[in-house]
């Protein structure tokens, strides 16, 4: 059987050592890192500034990285039977991004809000954080992006 999955871009955003974290505004506790669509004729940086923009509202940023090649997972029977895609889980580009601006640049309440909350963390917590499903991608995403996160 032949699986689709919903080409999207994850972003990891950085400032003095940390990353940038956001907790899910339909479910509390559960924290991530921005993500979202790729849409007809983005590339993956033109996307991933996109999705930062409308979800945190934030532009100060300069692409330092990105992984060369897309990550899959596959979505618990209990998402992909209720989800608004049909798809049977993620294709997923990542780019990581060193954010220049000021803390008070980042705005939750955007057009659609998807979180309620914002943290700077360290790296290593972020898969520690993610629901399991996920958490293998994010280990491969720390493990790549960890060395620009800490020299900088």
């Amino acid at each position: 059987m032949n699986k689709t999955y919903r080409k999207c871009v994850g972003i990891v955003v950085f400032k003095n050592h940390k990353v940038l974290l956001c907790e899910r505004k339909d479910i509390a506790g559960q924290w991530q890192f921005p993500q979202g669509g790729i849409e007809q004729g983005e590339d993956i940086i033109t996307a991933a500034a996109r999705e930062l923009k409308e979800e945190t509202s934030i532009s100060s940023v300069t692409v330092v990285d990105t992984l060369d090649k897309p990550i899959h997972y596959d979505f618990p029977d209990n998402i992909k039977n209720n989800s608004k895609w049909k798809f049977d889980g993620q294709s997923m580009q990542w780019v990581l991004f060193n954010f220049k601006g000021d803390d008070g640049e980042i705005n939750l309440q955007t057009k659609e809000p998807e979180f309620r909350n914002w943290c700077w963390e360290d790296i290593d917590a972020a898969p520690k954080k993610i629901v399991e499903f996920k958490r293998d991608v994010y280990q491969q995403v720390v493990k790549k992006f960890k060395p620009f996160v800490e020299e900088k």
